[in-house]
């Protein structure tokens, strides 16, 4: 099947009650991971440091972060499109603020109903049930 897919990178940042760190972009309507498109030959974690720099104001170092596996659904902002991402988790240890195109922030606690804001559909479809499994954030 053939059909537009933005590759992108994202992260799960989660607090030490594990509670993980979910954006909503400006002028859109559900929240997700924070990340973003790869540009040019950006590896995943050049990406993903570019991203969580510009969005969240942070300085993240690659190795504080582990794979959490590549994960397909439909676009949730790009009608028609469908998203590959490549995920990535880690510990948040540092304030976070809403920068660039990031309307608001919020925490999500994975084993919690889900919450009464939309999310994403690779968040709810995909990501939730795996992020369920963490041991890490199980444990907090």
């Amino acid at each position: 099947m053939n059909r537009p897919t933005l590759h992108i990178v994202i992260a799960c940042l989660y607090d030490r009650n594990g509670q993980v760190l979910v954006v909503r972009k400006r002028g859109t309507r559900y929240f997700m991971l924070p990340g973003g498109k790869v540009e040019g030959a950006e590896t995943p974690l050049a990406t993903l440091a570019r991203e969580l720099h510009e969005e969240l104001g942070m300085h993240i170092e690659a190795e504080a972060f582990d794979g959490l596996g590549e994960f397909e659904a439909p676009a949730a902002n790009e009608p028609g499109h469908w998203v590959m991402a490549k995920a990535f988790i880690a510990p948040l240890q540092q304030t976070v603020e809403p920068l660039a195109e990031i309307e608001e922030l919020a925490w999500l606690d994975p084993h919690a109903p889900t919450p009464g804001y939309p999310l994403a559909p690779l968040l709810r479809e995909q990501l939730l049930p795996k992020l369920r499994a963490v041991p890490a954030l199980a444990d907090a």
